[in-house]
């Protein structure tokens, strides 16, 4: 192995002996969850021509999606884009083992996180202009734009989904590194909330938070689903 690598490793590899300590919140692993299960009954309702499921799924993946977006700037430490989002010399530090593992997002595992948020977004809103070929379906927003325009849409909106699928992959295969040339349990992390380290555990934001955030998604997310009208 590389003595950079080597290094990388050491840095990364968690002390069994090291406190047990709290990393992901619940909002964050429930949201994390619930995307990871959407976004394959999407599109099995979309492949089986059960419209009203695949719309119904796809405003609550829009909820979801808006309360990661804000949680990541007013939610716990770990969840906070300017917390992990780092630029290419952070990647290459880490990547070179000159920099410890963070508790949360790596610098590069920030990078799936941003592409899977942007595709995502993309997704959605997409399809939330989209129309089918005969005109007879269509998302609640569609009649902002013109027939053509929302074809488009429609069209786009089922090409993304095949961006989503690789970069799921990547997210999987990342883990399956992770733990078997890094010996860290990502997975378990963010299914219990906590991992073992001797740094600082990160500062969790409280649920009255999450309350308020969740409010505010959900009023989003009713409002465009209803067609955006005042």
């Amino acid at each position: 192995m590389p003595h950079d690598l080597q290094g990388a490793r050491a840095l990364s590899e968690p002390d069994s002996g090291a406190p047990s300590v709290r990393v992901w919140d619940a909002p964050t692993r429930i949201v994390h969850w619930a995307i990871a299960l959407l976004i394959p009954w999407s599109w099995w309702t979309a492949s089986h021509d059960q419209l009203e499921r695949h719309r119904a799924s796809g405003y609550f993946l829009l909820g979801l999606l808006l309360f990661r977006l804000i949680w990541g700037v007013a939610g716990s430490e770990t969840a906070r884009f300017a917390r992990f989002v780092r630029g290419p010399r952070a990647i290459r530090r880490y990547l070179s083992g000159d920099d410890p593992a963070p508790l949360g997002h790596s610098p590069l595992g920030a990078l799936s996180v941003v592409a899977m948020l942007a595709a995502l977004t993309a997704q959605i809103g997409l399809g939330l202009f989209a129309i089918d070929e005969d005109g007879l379906e269509e998302g609640p927003l569609a009649h902002f734009v013109s027939f053509d325009s929302a074809r488009w849409a429609a069209g786009l909106h089922h090409k993304i989904f095949w961006v989503i699928v690789a970069l799921a992959a990547l997210h999987i295969a990342a883990i399956l590194f992770y733990r078997l040339a890094r010996g860290r349990r990502l997975v378990g992390a963010m299914v219990t909330g906590r991992t073992r380290s001797d740094g600082a555990a990160p500062a969790m934001a409280p649920w009255w938070r999450a309350a308020i955030v969740a409010a505010v998604a959900a009023a989003i997310a009713w409002f465009l689903a209803n067609g955006a009208r005042l």
